[in-house]
C-alpha cells in the first residue's frame, strides 16, 4: 500500500540525522511539517514534500502541498526547489504543462523557484515531483505546540484537495453531476493555506497542514506531536455539498482523503474569538471543532478513540485505475 511510512519505522529514521548542529532548532519529529533553523535575523524554515499519484494540476498542487507546511510553520514561503521525474516516454508537453503550472502557482505565493533537477525515468507511469520549500519567521510554531485546554480550529474545509483530485481524476467514472464536478475542480484554486497562517501564527500554540489521511491524520499527527488528547466533534468539522456528494460516490471518508486546503491550528481558549475574527476579516472561513485535553496521545472523534495508521482511502482508487 502507497502512503507515508508508520510513526514506529519513522523512529529509526529520526535516530540517523547527520552531524549535530546547534542551528537547529527543530529537526525531523513526527507529525512536525517542518524543520526550523536559526540564521541571521531570525528563524529559516525548510519543508520537502513529493507529489507523484494526482494526474491533474500536479504542479500546481506540489508547490501548495510544500509551501503550506511553510506555512503553518508560522513562516513565509519564499524560496523553492523543485525536482521533475517525468515517465521514459513523456511527450515535451508533459514537462511544459508541469513547468507552467510550478511557475503560476509559486507566483501566486509569492515564491521564487532557484533551482532543482528534472530527468526521465522509465519506471514511472505519473509525473513525479518533489519540493523543497523555505521560508523566514520571528516566530516558528510547531505541530507539537498544543497545550491542555487549548481550542481546535479549522480552516476552510474537509478534503478540499481530495475533492479536486476526486473531480479530476475520477469524476466521469463516478457520474456526478457536471455542476457538482465543476465546483470541486474549482477547489484546486483554494489548496494554498499561506493566507491562513498569516492569520493563525501569532495566535496559535500549535499549527498543522492535513495532506495525506486527511483532517483525521492530521489530527492524529497533532495529538501525537504534542503529548495530548484531542477531543473533536465530526459534525463540527466544515464538509462542502461537492465533497459529500463526490466522497459519497467514491465510497471514501471525507475526513480520511487529502485535505491540503485546510489549516488545523490550536488556540488558547481566550482567543477563539479574535482568531475566527481574523480569518472573517481575509474572507477565510473556519470553525472550532473540539478541544485539547490532557491524557495519553489520541484523536478521540465522537467520543471514539481514531485507530492508527491512518490510511488515505484515494490510494487504492488510483491502484484500482492502474489495474485496469
Amino acid at each position: 500500500m502507497p502512503g507515508k511510512v508508520s510513526p514506529e519505522l519513522l523512529e529509526h529514521v529520526f535516530d540517523r540525522t547527520g552531524a549535530d548542529d546547534p542551528a537547529v532548532l527543530q529537526g525531523p519529529a513526527d507529525g512536525e511539517d517542518a524543520a526550523a533553523i536559526a540564521c541571521e535575523g531570525g528563524t529559516l524554515v525548510v519543508s520537502s514534500d513529493p507529489i507523484s499519484l494526482a494526474a491533474s494540476e500536479v504542479g500546481r498542487l506540489g508547490v501548495h502541498v510544500a509551501c503550506n507546511d511553510v506555512a503553518a510553520s508560522g513562516a513565509d514561503p519564499r524560496w523553492l526547489t523543485v525536482v521533475i521525474m517525468l515517465p521514459g516516454g513523456a511527450e515535451r508537453e508533459v514537462l511544459e504543462t508541469v513547468s507552467a503550472e510550478l511557475d503560476a502557482a509559486a507566483r501566486e505565493v509569492g515564491a521564487a523557484i532557484v533551482g532543482g533537477h528534472s530527468e526521465y525515468v522509465d519506471a514511472l507511469e505519473r509525473p513525479l515531483l518533489s519540493l523543497t520549500a523555505m521560508g523566514p519567521t520571528d516566530r516558528f510554531v510547531p505541530t507539537g505546540g498544543a497545550e491542555p485546554g487549548d481550542r481546535v480550529l479549522v480552516t476552510k474545509a474537509a478534503a478540499i484537495e481530495g475533492t479536486a483530485i476526486l473531480a479530476a481524476d475520477f469524476g466521469k467514472e463516478l457520474a456526478v453531476p457536471d455542476d457538482v464536478r465543476e465546483r470541486a475542480l474549482a477547489s484546486f484554486e483554494e489548496v494554498s493555506v499561506v493566507p491562513d497562517g498569516r492569520r493563525l501564527r501569532e495566535a496559535a500554540s500549535a499549527m498543522h497542514d492535513p495532506t495525506e489521511g486527511g483532517v483525521a491524520a492530521g489530527l492524529s499527527e497533532v495529538a501525537r506531536a504534542s503529548g495530548v488528547r484531542l477531543e473533536v466533534d465530526r459534525e463540527a468539522i466544515p464538509i462542502r455539498p461537492e465533497t459529500e456528494t463526490l466522497c459519497g460516490a467514491a465510497g471514501v471518508d471525507p475526513l480520511r482523503i487529502f485535505g491540503s486546503g485546510a489549516l488545523l491550528a490550536t488556540v488558547s481558549a481566550g482567543s477563539v474569538d479574535e482568531a475566527l475574527a481574523a480569518l472573517e476579516s481575509a474572507g477565510i472561513d473556519a470553525a472550532a471543532i473540539g478541544t485539547v485535553e490532557a491524557g495519553d496521545p489520541a484523536l478521540i472523534l465522537d467520543g471514539e478513540p481514531v485507530a492508527e495508521p491512518i490510511e488515505d482511502e484515494l490510494y487504492p482508487l488510483w491502484e484500482a485505475a492502474d489495474a485496469d
